[in-house]
């Protein structure tokens, strides 16, 4: 096993034990029934890949069972490796190819691990030779300020930074002219966490969005959400409102070596149309991981070999 799959293998654990692996279970010696189809659909709801979704695969694997003529589950086993894996995007690389910063927002609520995820996104692409600015224009909370300094220090990574309430735009109209003056490659933008339902808060942040435009023209490049795996499908609520503000361009999707909930990224895809980008796996700046669909399904159906 290779170091990258087994850090998905192992990221994935709880997924892996919860619903996934009574689905392994499920899918062993027995002979296909109305029952297989019951419990199978009911296990692939509850591994949080949303009722649509579940449809769909469960419809699809019926087909194939009546064309191929299968009697045992176990010959299901490849086709739903198969199902989900189509089911999953892979994502684009973020092209750098400009005269000019890219400038990426990190968009989130508080509590889905936002800041940390900005930090280890500047430590990815600085470890790509890229030169990375960080801008803190999570203002909102004080303690946001602070932890992205901290992790600036630890990583060797430049921290443009505000006030404590301070206006976010001038924080990150600063944070621009000091990338154009000095020829950065990357700005990350940290956000103040938005709840979705706070209108005044969704406003400032495409306030924000604004900003960034008048600034460079173009900018920002990318906006990037970053979503609480172990929240499962309620996320998915918020996600949508995030999308709808500011024209969310992907997906990362964090803590998600924390969840047993990782079945939501098939929702994900299904139901927000965006693709996901980077996972996190772990703790450390490394264990955010690009993501790859084809180590995330063995990770998840790895006890089904």
């Amino acid at each position: 096993m290779t170091k990258i799959l087994k850090k998905w293998t192992d990221g994935l654990a709880r997924t892996r034990k919860s619903a996934f692996g009574r689905i392994a279970n499920l899918l062993g010696a027995s002979e296909i029934d109305d029952e297989t189809w019951e419990q199978l659909e009911a296990l692939l709801v509850q591994a949080d890949l949303g009722i649509e979704t579940t449809t769909e695969i469960v419809e699809s694997l019926q087909a194939q069972a009546r064309q191929s003529g299968w009697t045992k589950a176990q010959e299901l086993r490849n086709a739903l490796r198969d199902e989900l894996r189509a089911r999953l995007e892979t994502p684009a690389e973020i092209s750098f190819d400009r005269e000019q910063p890219t400038v990426i927002l990190v968009v989130g609520v508080n509590g889905s691990g936002k800041t940390t995820t900005a930090a280890k996104l500047g430590k990815r692409f600085q470890d790509q030779g890229k030169s990375v600015l960080l801008a803190a224009a999570d203002t909102f909370r004080a303690a946001a300020i602070e932890q992205l300094q901290h992790w600036g220090e630890q990583l060797g990574l430049r921290v443009i930074a505000g006030q404590p309430n301070g206006d976010p735009g001038a924080v990150l109209y600063d944070a621009l002219q000091s990338a154009l003056a000095r020829q950065t490659d990357v700005v990350l933008v940290d956000t103040a966490g938005r709840l979705h339902t706070r209108y005044n808060l969704m406003e400032e942040l495409k306030k924000v969005h604004r900003v960034a435009g008048k600034t460079l023209p173009g900018a920002p490049h990318a906006v990037w959400l970053v979503m609480d795996a172990t929240t499962g499908q309620n996320a998915l609520q918020q996600a949508r409102a995030f999308k709808e503000a500011v024209e969310v361009t992907g997906i990362i999707l964090a803590k998600l070596d924390s969840s047993a909930r990782g079945g939501m990224a098939f929702a994900i895809q299904k139901q927000l149309d965006l693709p996901i980008l980077y996972a996190g796996l772990g703790e450390g700046p490394e264990d955010l991981q690009p993501f790859d669909p084809e180590a995330f399904v063995e990770g998840i159906l790895t006890e089904f070999s």
